[in-house]
């Protein structure tokens, strides 16, 4: 990480810690719509959300409205550095994870592979028209899905964001896995398919 790309991070959580909380509420109603109108929104199979901190985009209003045959995930840490996706549903046990973000609290051998999910909804915190993505900066999801720079969908890797969060380019380093779309509250943005 350069010093460039940990001011750009910096500065696109505060603007995102600056949204207010109705604007918050109404951002998550129109991605849950947006994401339920993607062409890669399975009728049934996994797919992977995130639990929202730091004032990320929450996805609670798009899980309560999945298709019955569809089964939500959230990601855990793995001691090999790999997201692994469990099977979660609201009330079912959580513990929190090493960064403090809450997981399913679940036996390793039932998580998932990444290359099992139909769709992935993932974080960010920055985004660009061609698909580019600025993370936390500790690579779990470029490191999970790497496998997608080799092959096409699926699973489709689509950031949930606020618009507020788009810049006009954001360097790809070569361990970078650009994403198929954005859904934030003003638009959805699909991504032609990298060479």
């Amino acid at each position: 990480m350069t010093d460039d790309r940990a001011a750009l991070r910096r500065e696109l959580r505060e603007r995102r810690r600056a949204i207010p909380a109705a604007a918050r509420i109404a951002a998550a109603e129109a991605v849950a719509g947006r994401l339920q109108a993607f062409a890669g929104m399975p009728e049934r199979g996994y797919v992977a959300g995130y639990w929202a901190m730091d004032s990320e985009i929450a996805l609670h209003v798009w899980q309560l409205r999945l298709p019955k045959g569809v089964v939500y995930c959230l990601p855990a840490l793995g001691d090999d550095g790999l997201l692994r996706f469990a099977p979660w549903r609201p009330g079912d046990p959580l513990v929190t994870n090493r960064y403090g973000i809450p997981e399913p609290d679940t036996s390793p051998s039932s998580l998932l592979e990444a290359d099992a999910l139909a769709l992935a909804v993932v974080p960010l915190v920055g985004f660009d028209s061609a698909g580019n993505r600025l993370g936390m900066g500790a690579g779990w999801y470029d490191r999970s899905f790497a496998f997608r720079r080799e092959r096409s969908a699926p699973p489709w890797l689509v950031g949930a964001a606020f618009s507020a969060q788009r810049v006009d380019a954001l360097p790809a380093a070569p361990w970078d896995v650009p994403l198929d779309a954005v859904c934030s509250e003003t638009e959805t943005l699909l991504i032609a398919p990298h060479a």
